[in-house]
């Protein structure tokens, strides 16, 4: 396939960096919490010597949530704000509506509103997830081609998995409440790779084109539960556990029950797991999530 078709791309003059979204995902809250003091101080210094301030808004997205290391108050917040995409955000609230929506309505606000002018051009919402996923960005299209050049470079750089214009960055193991000194390096180092990319692209370069690896969500599995009680009956296998994007073949073991029996996964495909055993995820009735790796071509781009 053909690479060298050249896609001209809209600047980006206007970023957003997001942590605390789930309140006890910390290397988030601390990263965001580190910028807004480095920010200060050069925007202090920018304003000493006259030059044009920062341009990345950085905001912690869930005070409440963060204040009681929580993932959060009342109602999950990503849910919220997909939900705005979707309907409309400036109707009535009741006095009694989950802190979480009165939050997306605020966010909105500040990042949007959606579809408006105004409106951010890019977005990286930060997370940490409890399964051995590395450091993984989550995307909403595999057609964003200011997505895939990020990725690209990203890839370049540091070891990555991606799954396809805003993006998540979901990086772990990190237990949740917890903050480790690697994990929120990693974090870190992937945010300023990201904001290089950016400015090196409102600064005329041109980026080749060529191909990135992606993982595209098939399906998600529940636990094998009791069909009475629903409780589950089986954890991880351990030959899966911490194996996230090794590929998981027909009959290859996927949970052990409490009793000590093998439940073998029986797919017809071999697919890529990731999410496994995610902390999180026990409320959402996923063990896991399946995906297919792709070869996504990547086209020339460059600042229209």
């Amino acid at each position: 396939m053909e690479v060298d078709q050249v896609v001209p791309l809209p600047r980006l003059p206007r970023v957003a960096v997001c942590g605390g979204t789930h309140g006890n995902e910390l290397s988030g809250v601390y990263l965001v919490r580190e910028l807004l003091k480095l920010q200060r101080e050069v925007m202090k210094k920018e304003q000493e010597e006259d030059l044009k301030p920062a341009s990345v808004l950085l905001v912690l997205s869930n005070p409440r949530a963060m204040q009681q290391c929580r993932r959060y108050v009342d109602t999950d917040l990503n849910q919220c704000t997909a939900t705005l995409y979707f309907l409309s955000p400036s109707g009535p609230l009741s006095d009694m509506a989950p802190y979480e929506i009165i939050r997306s309505r605020e966010l909105n606000a500040l990042l949007g509103p959606k579809g408006s002018p105004a409106a951010v051009d890019l977005v990286c919402d930060l997370h940490n997830t409890t399964a051995n996923m590395g450091l993984c960005f989550i995307a909403y299209s595999d057609c964003d081609w200011i997505c895939l050049h990020i990725f690209r470079h990203l890839q370049c750089v540091i070891t990555l998995n991606l799954n396809p214009r805003s993006a998540a960055m979901e990086i772990g193991p990190q237990p949740h409440g917890v903050v480790r000194s690697n994990i929120y390096t990693a974090m870190k180092v992937g945010v300023q790779h990201m904001l290089d990319w950016v400015r090196l692209f409102n600064s005329g370069n041109v980026f080749e084109g060529g191909f990135v690896d992606v993982f595209t969500m098939v399906k998600h599995i529940d636990y094998p539960r009791d069909s009475e009680t629903r409780n589950i009956t089986a954890a991880i296998h351990p030959c899966l556990q911490d194996r996230d994007f090794c590929l998981l073949h027909p009959e290859d073991p996927l949970f052990q029950t409490f009793s000590g029996e093998t439940v073998r996964y029986k797919g017809t495909e071999p697919l890529y797991p990731f999410f496994i055993n995610e902390c999180a995820y026990y409320e959402k009735g996923i063990a896991l999530s399946l995906a297919r790796k792709r070869h996504i071509i990547c086209h020339c781009a460059f600042k229209d």
